[in-house]
């Protein structure tokens, strides 16, 4: 996570934290850095595209910058 100090911490990034989809995913891509405004991620995975969208709810400890991501579908690359 980074923040930048001017006056009032502005954020610049929050730590997406992606729940659901194929088991196959590994644990070190669940967890990336976006945009604080990103609605939606999409995870190139095995020839496709796994998408997953952001919840309301952020993880427990409120000082913490992640929000949770919850997978909705998933589609194939054209070719």
């Amino acid at each position: 996570m980074k923040e930048t100090a001017v006056g009032t911490a502005e954020i610049i990034a929050v730590e997406a934290v992606l729940q659901g989809g194929p088991a196959s995913i590994p644990a070190a891509s669940r967890v990336r850095e976006v945009g604080p405004g990103e609605e939606k991620i999409k995870l190139s995975h095995y020839g496709g595209y796994e998408h997953f969208e952001r919840t309301v709810s952020l993880v427990a400890d409120p000082s913490c910058r992640q929000v949770i991501y919850r997978w909705t579908m998933r589609t194939e690359v054209a070719e």
